[in-house]
């Protein structure tokens, strides 16, 4: 399958990939830029999501490589499925999620310092731990991968921080949903 990421431009498909994951710490970014962060606030937790983004999928990929070893083609459908489930995950919660009507200046509060800033991030790269998963088993290359993953996560974290107040009313939810989307239909590459 590496062949496959090679001969279909392996750098383009792990970037989409990478912006995938990225807009949903954009998403949440819009909402939590709502407090009207300070740029050394924003800093540090766009770069905390940055360095989970890395080790996340880095996790997830020594693990899909190891099971690819074992199992074989099998996990190839695992992977895509993953990345389809997640891709509907995001989906749904974007569009149906309970945490849809909580103000975002109480769900952000907790989230910019300390175990609750950990949390956010955690909460914010698992995806990517999936989709390190499903990369391992296709035998992507993992520094390439996790270093894009990591660039726009934190990229797009602080875009999503820095602009939040100003457009989380027009695009809020919506970010997330494109992720999904993108994360579907390279599922369904994978598979076909």
């Amino acid at each position: 399958m590496s062949n496959i990421l090679l001969h279909n431009g392996e750098f383009m498909t792990l970037l989409i990939m990478a912006l995938a994951l990225g807009m949903d710490a954009f998403s949440l970014g819009l909402g939590m830029g709502m407090l009207r962060l300070r740029t050394h606030e924003i800093a540090r937790i766009s770069g905390t999501i940055g360095v989970f983004h890395v080790f996340m999928p880095l996790l997830g990929m020594v693990v899909g490589l190891y099971l690819s070893s074992i199992i074989g083609d099998v996990t190839r459908w695992v992977g895509a499925l993953l990345l389809i489930g997640l891709g509907g995950q995001m989906i749904w919660n974007s569009l149906f999620g309970q945490d849809r009507d909580e103000p975002a200046d109480s769900k952000a509060a907790a989230r910019t310092s300390g175990i609750g800033l950990f949390l956010f991030a955690l909460s914010v790269s698992l995806d990517s731990l999936s989709v390190g998963f499903s990369l391992g088993t296709f035998g992507a290359n993992i520094a390439l991968a996790v270093t894009l993953f990591g660039i726009c996560g934190a990229l797009l974290a602080a875009l999503g921080l820095a602009v939040g107040g100003r457009v989380s009313h027009l695009f809020g939810e919506y970010g997330e949903v494109i992720g999904g989307g993108v994360l579907i239909a390279f599922g369904l590459k994978f598979l076909f």
